[in-house]
């Protein structure tokens, strides 16, 4: 299938939800400060066709995040040539980590509150659960967090230069479970390649399913990539770090098994006039 059509299937099923009085609260107070729009436009025109220092309104129509944001909030993203400026926006150097599908964004809180040293920025498109995680960045009091609303992979694309994030993680992602639906799962060979050119050499890619079915492919998929290396022989040890979800939770009740894959990004030695065959 060409890129360009690949680009635009989308890997997730938006869902609707109702909005509380405190995640109303949140959106309207809280998204000036930590949130940002992916937008829609980029889908079509690419990196260099749109800014994002204008990152639009919040999810809900709260408000326009670029009129109340300052300096080192989320408001000014912008690099000045189309490409997000991550050391604008956490308000500080330090190893990015991006969090696809953040949910309710109760993982993405405790991780972030406990790895202090590093950002994370969290993508997510349910309004609910961007809402419930701003609230709860709010709660801890963290200042490593920040959260994009819009599709991960045109984020990505189109918004994140080569060779900046420390480590992408990717949980319990849609299985899409039927056959016909399998291209839109998110992790392929295209995003693959796409996820890990976002990544500093010696950076880690996790994932985490429990599906069965799609661990496998998972494992294929990230195998055959030409610079990732699986860092565990098959399947990885739960790791500690990664809490358990709603996802993982509902998964061990059905009696399916959750399966980790942890594959680090290397690059192979370019060869050189000795390096040639005899």
């Amino acid at each position: 299938m060409p890129s360009g059509r690949l680009a635009q299937i989308r890997t997730f099923h938006p869902r609707r939800g109702r909005l509380s009085a405190r995640h109303l609260d949140a959106l309207d107070r809280l998204w000036p400060r930590y949130g940002l729009t992916v937008p829609p436009e980029l889908t079509s025109v690419g990196s260099t066709g749109s800014n994002p220092g204008n990152t639009g309104t919040a999810p809900g129509n709260a408000r326009t995040s670029a009129e109340d944001a300052g300096t080192g909030q989320a408001g000014s993203v912008s690099s000045g040539a189309g490409w997000l400026d991550l050391v604008e926006l956490f308000g500080r150097r330090a190893p990015v980590v991006l969090e696809i599908g953040s949910g309710m964004g109760d993982a993405t809180v405790a991780m972030a509150a406990a790895d202090p040293s590093r950002d994370y920025l969290a993508v997510e498109v349910h309004t609910p659960g961007i809402a419930n995680l701003l609230a709860l960045t709010e709660q801890h009091g963290l200042t490593n967090v920040r959260i994009a609303q819009g599709d991960a992979l045109d984020l990505v694309r189109h918004l994140l230069l080569p060779d900046r994030l420390d480590a992408v993680h990717v949980f319990f992602p849609d299985p899409w479970p039927k056959p016909r639906h399998h291209k839109r799962r998110l992790v392929q060979p295209a995003h693959v390649a796409l996820l890990r050119s976002r990544l500093v050499t010696g950076g880690i890619l996790h994932c985490a399913t429990d599906w069965p079915e799609y661990a496998e492919s998972m494992r294929d998929t990230l195998t055959a990539d030409p610079e990732l290396e699986n860092v565990f022989p098959g399947y990885a040890p739960r790791p500690a770090h990664r809490p358990v979800t709603k996802f993982e939770r509902r998964g061990t009740a059905a009696g399916r098994p959750i399966l980790d894959l942890v594959f680090r990004r290397y690059r192979k030695p370019v060869a050189g006039p000795d390096d040639r065959p005899a």
